[in-house]
């Protein structure tokens, strides 16, 4: 802390952050004492509660992977499917979260829906469910969203938006060709979860936080943390 601060000087930071608000509610009370065996089902539980309520893309995660280095690395996408405690996410080989899944087939997912005053934290195994899989996916996309998608360029340099309007014009007459053209490097990954944390927000910041982690016999085990 500044030193300037701890004697009741000025206040360094940015005007920007000063006054801000978080967590003020009013947030639905969460009972940790009645909870499905497993994370997935809870997960479910809680999302229905998130479309109940209105919360916009209550779909969007972010997804944390390590790249070569160890280094962290992160973005939003979108949860495609659950199925028991198994997440799915969709996104081409050649990109760099594919490249770092492949090298790394671990990665952490987290949803925040400030309206609830609700995080959840997953953590878990990466897989490749396969070329079949990761082609269905892409052709339930609409067009644009599939020509992008083949173009297998994601997270390369780009010279200019012509160079971009171009080759998504050529992959637009491709589809209009063949509706049901892919690229085989479109992939659908399954995240196998091992670890999944639930958190209610509570305005006075005594948070609920419930875990559940995966025991070396393959059940799932669950508590309260300090918040």
């Amino acid at each position: 802390m500044n030193k300037n601060n701890e004697e009741g000087g000025a206040d360094k930071r940015n005007p920007l952050f000063r006054g801000l608000k978080s967590l003020e509610g009013p947030f639905d009370r969460f009972d940790p004492f009645s909870l499905p065996a497993a994370p997935g089902e809870l997960f479910l539980q809680w999302f229905e509660e998130a479309l109940r309520n209105k919360v916009q893309e209550p779909h969007a995660a972010t997804l944390s992977t390590v790249d070569p280095d160890g280094r962290p690395d992160a973005r939003i996408l979108i949860l495609k499917d659950v199925h028991g405690d198994t997440f799915y996410f969709a996104s081409g080989m050649e990109s760099r979260k594919g490249q770092q899944l492949q090298r790394r087939p671990y990665a952490a997912l987290t949803f925040y829906w400030p309206t609830l005053g609700r995080q959840i934290r997953l953590r878990g195994r990466v897989s490749d469910t396969g070329a079949q899989e990761g082609a269905e996916d892409l052709r339930r996309r609409g067009t644009e969203a599939r020509a992008l998608a083949m173009l297998g360029r994601q997270s390369r340099q780009l010279g200019s938006e012509e160079q971009l309007e171009q080759a998504l014009a050529e992959q637009r007459e491709v589809l209009q060709g063949d509706p049901e053209a892919v690229t085989p490097l479109w992939r659908l990954w399954a995240l196998e979860l091992d670890e999944a944390e639930f958190w209610q927000a509570v305005p006075d910041r005594k948070h609920t936080r419930i875990q559940y982690r995966l025991s070396g016999e393959g059940r799932w085990e669950h508590g309260l943390l300090w918040p």
